[in-house]
């Protein structure tokens, strides 16, 4: 759930970048709808009324966001939110929990903190909606429009996002005494179990309609400062052994989409290479400590004091991107700066197909 910012010169480039030029948006939004599945880097809310201790609908979480701390692991805008913003949608998605039949056929967010591709992943923090459980969520959503709409082919041109699986390895895999999963399998014996299961996970959420659909790939979870400071570094930037697991999915991840998008001939996947995206831009180190004290499950302590330069900031807790940092994700989602940032469409080209 976290990423390899460490080495990044942005507090040269993309934040003066992303703080001074503005981003051109249509007045009205792009797509008809914009749907959200995922974990805690696209959470706006899904786990606040759960038995779980993976919520954080508490101060210092939501100090730059407009309604406060609304349970987005962040301190303003999570990345997903930023992409709906970019697609010139003027309100953000509403959460399943709180969507209201009006906002339904605009989109709703799934997302949900601890979750992941596996039933059990994250089960030790309490209860979550996994992403088996979101697609029937979805599948309730798309049954709801149905009835006050009739006719839901224009769910085809909406946009779909799928940013899952950080959790599969942070709060399973990687958790030998809590699951069994290391026991089981190797790292790329579990990247392929992974995959499979996502596989068919991704082809309900076309048979449920969904064409235009963005899949995020794994970042580098080894950088994150709860997993440098848990499992040390042994003289690398990052935890080796966790960033080598997260390679041996994105590439599997990627043949998927590559997969689908020839047997799958009317829908259009496509791949967001945050491997790319969140490459090192120079040799300047960066700092990932976290802006805020933290516990021992890497969330912030309640009511704590948060840096103040947050815009300078990587991460905002042990595991989550500042508001900054989500906009970097954001904005190269969207847009690609590079061809390896998005294959074969960036967002902003999906839309417009």
């Amino acid at each position: 759930m976290a990423f390899e910012l460490d080495r990044l010169l942005f507090v040269h480039a993309f934040i003066v970048l992303l703080h001074v030029v503005a981003f051109v948006v249509s007045s009205k939004p792009q797509v008809p709808c914009y749907f959200i599945f995922g974990d805690s880097l696209v959470d706006s809310g899904n786990n606040n009324k759960l038995k779980t201790k993976c919520k954080v609908n508490y101060p210092p979480y939501g100090v730059d966001f407009p309604q406060g701390n609304t349970g987005r692991f962040t301190n303003g805008r999570t990345s997903a939110d930023i992409i709906g913003q970019l697609l010139g949608f003027d309100k953000f998605i509403p959460s399943y929990a709180t969507a209201t039949n009006k906002e339904i056929s605009i989109g709703v967010n799934y997302g949900s903190g601890g979750s992941g591709i596996r039933k059990e992943t994250g089960s030790h923090m309490g209860d979550h909606f996994s992403m088996d459980r979101q697609l029937l969520h979805h599948k309730s959503i798309i049954s709801r429009i149905s009835h006050l709409k009739k006719n839901t082919k224009f769910l085809r041109k909406c946009i779909y996002i799928v940013n899952i699986g950080s959790n599969d390895y942070i709060n399973n895999y990687f958790m030998p005494d809590l699951y069994n999963t290391s026991h089981m399998y190797t790292k790329r014996q579990y990247a392929k179990v992974l995959i499979n299961q996502y596989s068919g996970q991704l082809k309900t959420l076309y048979s449920l309609g969904g064409r235009k659909i963005a899949v995020f790939s794994l970042a580098p979870i080894g950088c994150s400062p709860i997993f440098i400071n848990k499992f040390g570094t042994y003289g690398k930037p990052c935890v080796q052994k966790m960033n080598e697991a997260v390679t041996l999915f994105n590439d599997r991840l990627k043949a998927l989409v590559h997969t689908l998008n020839h047997k799958k001939s009317d829908a259009k996947f496509t791949f967001i290479n945050l491997g790319s995206i969140l490459s090192p831009l120079g040799d300047v180190p960066m700092p990932n400590s976290p802006c805020c004290l933290v516990r021992k499950d890497g969330q912030c302590i309640p009511k704590s004091i948060p840096c103040p330069m947050r815009s300078v900031s990587i991460f905002f807790d042990g595991l989550h991107p500042t508001e900054v940092s989500n906009n970097i994700i954001a904005t190269r989602s969207y847009s690609g700066v590079s061809q390896k940032d998005a294959s074969p469409y960036d967002i902003s080209q999906l839309a417009q197909l």
